[in-house]
C-alpha cells in the first residue's frame, strides 16, 4: 500500500457550503417551467441532486432534453444572486494549509463546477484555491461523477500513482467515482447533506482536520 500524499478535493459540500446558494433556486426555476414538486418533496429532491453537474441534475430529475440548457442557464443566473449565502466550512483553510506544508504532498480539485464558475467565482474569492496544483472541472471531461473520468484526469495531470491518492468528497457519487478510479475515499461527513450514505468511507472525516490523520 502506497503512502497517501496526493489529496484530490471536491468543492461543494467539502470545502464550501453552497447548498443554500444552489438548490432552492433549482426548485423555483423548475416550477416556473411547469415541473411540479410537492412541498414535502423539496428537501429530499435538493439533497438527492446536490453535488453533481447541473446538466446531470436536470436529466435525473426528468427535465426534457430540449429544455435542459435553457433551464440550466436560468438556474445558474438565479444561483449567483445568492452567492452571499456561501460559507467556507469551518477549519477547511487551516486543514488545506497544513496539508500543503507537508513535503511531498500535492493538492488538486475535481469538481462538478463549470470551468467558468471555478475561475470566475471560486479562485478569486477563496485564497486557499492557490494551493491546488491541478483543477479538473465539469468542462474538462465528457463523463462526470460517479464516472471516474474527472479523478483519472486529475491523477494524470498530477503525474502520480493512484495508490498514493485519496479523493475527498461529500456524496455517494464522490465515493463511487473514487472506487471506480481505484483510489481511496475520504468522506466529508462534516459537510454532507447525506452523511449516512458515505459512512463506510475509507477515511470518515468528522472535521477537515481529520485529513491530517490520513
Amino acid at each position: 500500500m502506497g503512502q497517501i500524499n496526493n489529496f484530490i478535493f471536491d468543492i461543494d459540500g467539502t470545502l464550501i457550503d453552497t447548498f443554500d446558494m444552489y438548490m432552492p433556486p433549482m426548485i423555483t426555476i423548475l416550477r416556473q417551467y411547469g415541473y411540479h414538486i410537492a412541498p414535502e418533496d423539496e428537501l429530499p429532491t435538493m439533497k438527492k441532486l446536490f453535488g453533481i453537474t447541473g446538466a446531470d441534475a436536470l436529466r435525473i430529475f426528468g427535465v426534457r432534453s430540449d429544455e435542459r440548457e435553457t433551464i440550466q442557464k436560468e438556474w445558474i443566473k438565479a444561483t449567483y444572486k445568492r452567492k452571499n449565502l456561501v460559507k467556507v466550512i469551518d477549519q477547511v483553510p487551516e486543514a488545506l494549509a497544513a496539508l500543503a506544508k507537508v513535503k511531498g504532498n500535492h493538492l488538486a480539485v475535481a469538481t462538478s463546477k463549470l470551468r467558468h464558475e471555478y475561475e470566475t467565482h471560486f479562485v478569486p474569492e477563496y485564497p486557499f484555491a492557490r494551493l491546488f496544483e491541478v483543477a479538473i472541472t465539469s468542462s474538462d471531461t465528457v463523463k462526470h461523477k460517479p464516472d471516474p473520468a474527472p479523478l483519472l484526469a486529475a491523477i494524470a495531470k498530477l503525474k502520480v500513482a493512484p495508490e498514493n491518492c485519496v479523493y475527498v468528497g461529500d456524496t455517494i457519487n464522490d465515493q463511487k467515482a473514487a472506487q471506480a478510479a481505484g483510489i481511496k475515499f475520504a468522506g466529508a461527513l462534516y459537510g454532507s447533506a447525506n452523511p449516512e450514505s458515505i459512512a463506510d468511507a475509507d477515511y470518515p472525516l468528522h472535521s477537515p482536520m481529520d485529513l491530517l490523520k490520513i
